[in-house]
């Protein structure tokens, strides 16, 4: 293993020089740092990752609490979009990640206790549920950087879609193409959840539609049975919407099947909301608001980021990423 001596000896400087080098100090010219880090590349040279957490009390590690309630884990491609864009940002930005949770072998620990005990410079945090935020909360409380993403908490920064724009566009698509009976089968309740459901509602309103209360219909986040039991639901009324918005592009699944189970996919439009890749693939193509993932992740690696280097870690901030409406082919002009 390469050594700060032996590069300090093939560069005929100290071994203190070396140790700025590699650290961005500022009392080495940047020729002399320059040259040092091309010496070091060349032969090899890793840093000890002890050493340097030790010498400047940091691990540059960031943890990752994901729990997206029912959302199938990391085989959800919109949360494991993000995942991938943060983790490739955090390397870029000189970290390493790795996923903390409730447990260390068989013992039970909390977020905070188990972010302290691997020693995480800042936590990302996804969950699908308000009580799962509340209890995430508590990483932020105990003065550990955190970012949050689309959910809010005191404390912590967020990184959200923008979901009452990518709403209000989806809705004003529907309207566009002619359509006034407009259903929504919407997601677990959260803040996310709730957040769409009024933008859907207040860009109906401003349109002159009026919603009937049968029009919004509870279902599940990535549930293709429960979406197609709602169909039922909606198609069941004496008078029965001519489009149907889903919560996520896997749950339109379920209502494009019980259409076509009925012989009235055509004559029924459908709208997701994601963005998935194989729902793209499909032919007809889905019409959906893609969110943006990538961005997100990124934008959430460079928060933590700055908070960890802030001298006022006191500065959360609030990042919302617009999405893009895909027109697709799922919604016809009437």
């Amino acid at each position: 293993m390469v050594t700060i001596r032996q590069i300090a000896e093939q560069c005929g400087v100290s071994v203190s020089t070396v140790s700025k080098a590699l650290n961005d100090a500022w009392d080495v010219s940047g020729d002399t740092a320059a040259r040092i880090r091309a010496v070091a590349e060349e032969m090899g040279y890793t840093p000890n990752a002890a050493a340097r957490a030790l010498k400047t009390r940091r691990s540059y590690s960031l943890g990752i609490f994901y729990s997206a309630g029912r959302a199938q884990g990391l085989t959800h491609e919109f949360f494991a979009r993000i995942l991938n864009s943060f983790k490739e940002r955090s390397e870029d930005l000189g970290f390493d990640i790795f996923f903390i949770g409730g447990k260390l072998g068989r013992r039970t620990l909390g977020l905070g206790e188990h972010a302290r005990y691997r020693n995480c410079d800042g936590v990302l945090i996804i969950v699908g549920t308000d009580e799962e935020a509340a209890a995430a909360s508590e990483v932020a409380e105990i003065g550990i950087p955190t970012v949050c993403i689309d959910f809010g908490v005191e404390k912590c920064s967020c990184v959200g879609s923008d979901n009452i724009r990518g709403m209000r566009e989806l809705t004003e698509h529907v309207i566009s193409m002619g359509h006034r009976r407009i259903a929504y089968v919407y997601g677990d309740d959260s803040y996310v959840t709730r957040t769409r459901i009024r933008s859907f509602l207040d860009t109906c309103r401003e349109h002159g539609l009026n919603v009937p209360p049968e029009f919004l219909v509870s279902g599940r986040y990535h549930d293709t049975a429960g979406a197609q039991a709602a169909t039922r639901t909606l198609l069941e009324l004496r008078v029965p919407p001519t489009c149907i918005l889903y919560p996520d592009d896997f749950s339109c699944v379920g209502g494009y099947n019980e259409l076509v189970r009925r012989g009235l996919f055509g004559k029924i439009s459908i709208a997701g909301y994601d963005g998935i890749s194989i729902c793209q693939a499909f032919s007809p193509k889905l019409t959906t608001l893609r969110q943006d993932a990538e961005t997100m992740g990124a934008a959430a690696a460079e928060e933590l980021s700055r908070l960890i280097s802030a001298d006022d870690r006191r500065s959360p901030k609030r990042i919302l990423v617009p999405g893009e409406l895909i027109t697709g082919e799922t919604v016809r002009g009437i």
